[in-house]
């Protein structure tokens, strides 16, 4: 585990599903570092100076799960993401991070929900007093039909673990009294799923962690909006050339984070861009390109309308990182989570739809105004109701 000091507050124990990915490793590497160098880190955390019954975000463990039968270390070189100067220092600590092997494949997924249960409470065990939160960092699934599943039995003997693995995690983590974050693009907050976090008062947010140029479409298609200009068309390209990029390539697993990408801008908007024309006129292509690595590129074309309906245009190139959009966001929601679970709160979390594509929960909020609005207003909620504990 990563060395901490206990002397100012307990510490966040994020366990990762997925945990030798590009963004995990990522992860891995910034809560190395936050002790020693928090001038790299803590600058770039929307929680960086809120949350105050977490204490200063500077106490930070991981742990959790991969399939990959690689060191931390090689999953770091392979990524490509930080440069060895970074990473190189902290090495021996990095190696001390316990991942588990994920479950066998060939497990039904009530008994991969029992292992990883068992390994939950040994992460646990390791640092007693920390808070623990799970985040979903799997690849891209192909989108299983499980919304009409209302029973815990039916799910154990219809899921194939295969296709979506995640399942067995959020599971084994609401089980286990820990709050869950789905950063992907999978669907896992089925009926059955949310009823279970309910009755055990367990919150769960998600999904689909909105990192780079979805964040920027919500921000500039907001401020179209407040201007009352119309949207004709919207044209984005995504250029990367990751591990997540090429899982991409199938179209089933792209199918969900594509839906995703599309169907939160006439949702901000208040109608369907291009209903003039007949069809949808968003445009979403994700292209696998593998020279761009983790430095995923970003294009939007934007064609709109304004007084006398005459048209303009917008264009954005964005060059950005993946994996460092990612991380620090990976870290603010489990700190969110580890600070609403201490408030009592149970079930979705709509509130946080800021980080998300598809946020989950009832009525969450839709507009740039509307998500960073909803965030001070649970800020100031969690900050009240922890000291009223207290």
């Amino acid at each position: 585990m990563n060395s901490i000091d206990h002397s100012k507050s307990r510490p966040l124990m994020i366990l990762i599903a997925g945990a030798k990915g590009a963004v995990a490793s990522t992860v891995a590497v910034a809560a190395s570092l936050i002790n020693d160098c928090p001038e790299m880190i803590v600058p770039y955390l929307t929680t960086a100076n809120s949350l105050s019954s977490l204490g200063t975000p500077g106490n930070i463990l991981t742990a959790g799960w991969d399939p990959q039968n690689i060191t931390l270390i090689d999953a770091i070189r392979h990524h490509g993401v930080l440069s060895p100067e970074i990473w190189k220092p902290h090495q021996s600590r990095l190696l001390q991070i316990p991942i588990k092997p994920a479950p066998d494949e060939s497990f039904g997924l009530k008994k991969q929900v029992e292992v990883i249960s068992k390994d939950i409470a040994h992460f646990k065990s390791l640092s007693p007093d920390a808070l623990p939160v799970l985040v979903n960092l799997l690849p891209a699934a192909s989108n299983a039909s499980l919304d009409d599943t209302r029973e815990l039995q039916d799910l154990y003997n219809n899921v194939n673990t295969k296709i979506i693995p995640d399942l067995a995690y959020v599971l084994a983590a609401i089980f286990s009294g820990v709050p869950v974050v789905n950063f992907t693009p999978n669907s896992v907050e089925l009926p059955v799923i949310c009823r279970e976090a309910q009755k055990r008062g367990i919150p769960i947010c998600g999904r689909d962690g909105k990192t780079g140029q979805t964040y920027l479409k919500v921000a500039m298609a907001s401020a179209l909006k407040a201007r009352s200009l119309k949207v004709d068309g919207w044209y984005s390209l995504n250029i990367l050339g990751n591990d997540d990029g090429k899982n991409l390539m199938d179209p089933g697993r792209a199918a969900g984070k594509v839906a995703n990408k599309t169907e939160l801008l006439n949702d901000i908007l208040g109608y369907a861009v291009g209903e003039k024309y007949g069809i949808p006129t968003h445009k979403v292509v994700i292209d696998y390109y593998p020279p761009r690595g983790d430095a995923k590129e970003a294009w939007d074309v934007i064609d709109f309308n304004g007084l006398f309906g005459l048209p303009m245009s917008i264009r954005i190139n964005f060059l950005c990182r993946d994996s460092i959009l990612a991380a620090p966001l990976v870290i603010d929601l489990a700190r969110w989570m580890a600070a609403i679970n201490l408030t009592g709160r149970k079930g979705p979390v709509a509130e946080l739809g800021f980080y998300f594509k598809k946020p989950m929960g009832d009525n969450p909020p839709i507009t740039f105004e509307q998500q960073t609005a909803a965030l001070e207003k649970l800020g100031e909620e969690c900050r009240k109701i922890t000291q009223t504990i207290a």
